[in-house]
């Protein structure tokens, strides 16, 4: 099963846990699954559209899922996902 790495914000709905394990077949059913595990947790990853926030970086082990194919990248149990929350600023 992949792990998904749970950033520090979210991590209030997973009890702490910096990594969980979750099902799917792609990235949208692997963030299902999670909101099963862990209701409330897809509503700060997805937009009510059900798409990812523009706020928010989902990496299939170092690829950025925007640049493979966004909620329909298949994932393999030997998979790392990263869940990401952009950061702005600078001057």
């Amino acid at each position: 099963m992949p792990i998904v790495r749970i950033p520090i914000p979210l991590r209030k709905l997973t009890n702490g846990k910096e990594e969980v394990a979750a099902a799917g077949a792609n990235v949208g059913a692997l963030i299902a699954d999670l909101e099963r595990q862990y209701p409330g947790i897809k509503e700060r990853i997805c937009d009510d559209a059900g798409q990812v926030r523009r706020f928010v970086n989902i990496f299939q082990n170092d690829e950025d899922i925007r640049f493979l194919q966004n909620l329909d990248t298949p994932v393999k149990d030997s998979d790392e996902i990263s869940i990401v929350p952009a950061i702005a600023g600078g001057k």
